[in-house]
Parts: structure tokens; sequence; C-alpha cells
């Protein structure tokens, strides 16, 4: 074949979720909606990290960057899902699928590697717990950040080189929703099996070093909850690692039957991709939450203090348009000390001075309220 006709594809087709156009409809509203709940659950366990005072161990640290990569994760291939839904074109150029591609490795690589790092994490906070806060203190957290973001960076780098060398001259059609290597190598008219051997080294390596410190934090958090004397100790310690071993095998067991294996399509790959792109972002911030007392504390403090502060301003708008000629004749004062958290089940006294008022005529009215939580 001429040089001429291997470079003949410009643009690839993406077959999508479903070949019935009858189901196009119900597959766009629940994958919206699936994408606006990964959106708000993730940000919600980032914004709560972040204000909340009591979860700045590491665990916690790692828990908002395993949720903002979550979040980019699905972004990366629901958003482009949902718009082929609406143009009904399903058509990505060469370049598009390429950045699509590097994306998706980046992200799940840096998944892998962080779910890694989490359980390193837990094997000192119940291994070593007096030794916790000095071990992984907050330059620690940011070296092992940076170290799953470069890491994962090599691993889509080395991914998209290989890519690039594939030849495409027909058909460009891709069974898929996305673009990943095993349909675009299905495609490919040129020789494949070096490429493929550098693909499964390269996320091979990757899943098999991270099974090895997985495999060993958890064997040593095993022996140290055998040794447990305590009930609640014990109890405690399988709580905490709970979690995070279900989300290990979730997305663990999805990713290794994609990637570490041949070029070869099955009917369930995208049943499987549909997993781990789309249900585990959505599950981890859920398992994370519901397993958590400490996140769930955080949120339900996060949700009552930003009800407090909607209060509070809706009550002072309406006494500035309402009661006052200015801001300044309108005091809103707590009966308790002036914490905002004690404040939300306590009293309010709303005091009001008019224009035509002395200070004898000054009318307090109390305002009971409860955020409920």
């Amino acid at each position: 074949m001429n040089s001429t006709n291997q470079h003949k594809v410009v643009e690839f087709t993406l077959l999508g979720l479903t070949s019935f156009p009858r189901l196009s409809i119900a597959l766009f509203l629940l994958l919206l909606i699936t994408y606006i709940l990964i959106l708000l659950a993730n940000l919600l366990i980032i914004v709560a990290v972040h204000f909340e005072v009591r979860l700045l161990s590491a665990m916690y640290y790692f828990l908002s960057r395993l949720s903002l990569v979550d979040l980019c994760y699905a972004t990366v291939t629901i958003p482009k899902i949902l718009a082929d839904f609406i143009s009904k074109t399903n058509t990505i150029s060469i370049n598009s699928c390429i950045t699509q591609l590097f994306f998706l490795h980046f992200f799940a690589g840096t998944e892998c590697i962080l779910l890694t790092v989490m359980s390193y994490d837990r094997y000192i906070a119940i291994c070593h717990p007096l030794r916790y806060s000095g071990i992984m203190n907050k330059t620690v957290c940011h070296w092992l950040e940076f170290v799953c973001w470069a890491t994962s960076c090599l691993h889509s780098i080395i991914q998209i080189i290989m890519t690039c060398q594939l030849k495409f001259c027909g058909p460009n059609q891709i069974d898929h929703f996305f673009c990943d290597i095993h349909p675009l190598s299905v495609l490919a008219c040129s020789d494949i099996f070096i490429i493929e051997i550098v693909y499964v080294a390269n996320s091979g390596l990757i899943s098999v070093l991270c099974f090895l410190v997985l495999l060993l934090s958890y064997v040593g958090i095993i022996n140290t909850i055998r040794k447990a004397r305590s009930e609640e100790g014990l109890g405690k310690a399988f709580s905490t690692c709970a979690a995070h071993l279900t989300v290990v095998i979730l997305f663990f067991g999805s990713s290794v039957f994609i990637y570490l294996r041949p070029s070869v399509s099955y009917a369930v790959d995208k049943v499987v991709s549909v997993f781990y792109t789309m249900v585990t972002p959505l599950l981890n911030p859920i398992i994370y939450t519901l397993r958590n007392k400490e996140v769930k504390t955080a949120i339900n403090r996060l949700l009552r203090r930003r009800s407090l502060d909607r209060f509070l301003e809706t009550l002072a708008w309406i006494c500035q348009q309402e009661l006052c000629v200015s801001v300044s004749r309108c005091r809103i004062v707590a009966c308790t000390a002036g914490s905002r958290t004690a404040a939300s089940r306590g009293t309010l006294f709303l005091t009001y001075s008019g224009p035509e008022t002395t200070a004898d005529q000054i009318l307090q009215q109390r305002l009971h309220f409860f955020i409920s939580g």
C-alpha cells in the first residue's frame, strides 16, 4: 500500500453506546444526571476538605485529590458523549482523538498511583500511629502528589507516542464511545506487534508496581489488625480501610481487564468501560462519604454553615429594605458568644432603630431558627 493511502483517514466515527435510536434520549438523560452528580459529589468533598479544619490529615488531603482526578476523568469522556447525542454526528478528528486518549490515560494513571499512595497512608496510620504525623507531613504529601502526576504524565506520553506510530487507511469507525488504545489498534493497517508490547508493558509496569505496594500495605495492615486486642480498635481500623479497599477493587478490576490484554475487542468492553469511566467516579465520593464519619460530619457542618450564611444575608437584606433607612440602623446580634456554629442553633435578636425611634422605643424581635442536619 502506498504512502498516500496510509494517511487518508483524517477523522473517526464513534459508534457510541448503542445502535438503537430509541434509547438515545434515555441514555442522554441518564448520562447527564450522572455527570451532574459526579460534579456535585466530588466538588462537595473538595470544598469540605478545604474548609474543614478537622480534615487536615494526609488521608483527607489525598481524598480531595482523588475527587479532583475523578471529576477530571469523567469530564474527558462524558461531555463528548452528550454532545454526540445532541449533534448525532459522532465524529472526532485524529488530533482530538489523540488528545482525549492522552488525558484519559493521564487521569487514569494518576488515580491508579493515587490509590496506591492512599493505601500506604493507611498502612502508616494503622501500623505506626504514633509516627503518622511525622512521616506523612505536608512536604511528604506534596512530593507524593507530584510523583502521582509526573509518573502518570510519563505513562500517558509513552502511550501517545506509540499511538502516533499507527497508520490508519480505513475503515474509520471506532466501535466505542471514546478514543482508546484497543479500539484504535484494531483499525490500524500497519504492524502493531511491537506497539502492543509497549502498550501492555507500559500499563503492566504501573499496574504491577501499584499492586505490589497495595499488597504489602494491606498485609501489614491485616497483621496489625490481627494483633489488636481491642474490638473498638479493630472495628475502627477495618472501617478505615474498607472504603479504600472497595474503591481499589472497583477501579483496578475493570482497568486490568481492559488494558492488560492484546488488542482484541469483546462485546463486554463497553460495559466495563462505562463502569470505570462513569460509575467509579460517582461511587468514590459516595463510598468515602458513607463509610467515613468525619467526612459526613464535615459535609453536614459545611451545608449548615452555608444555610446559615444565606439566612443571615437574607435577613440583613430584608432589614435594610423594609425596616431601616440605612444598614447602620439595623443590627443582627447572636445571643451566643459570636460563634456561627453555636448561633446556628441559638436565638437571634433583630434590633431595629428607625428614624423616629428613641433609645427607649427600640423594637427587639426574637427569631428562633434551627438548621436541620
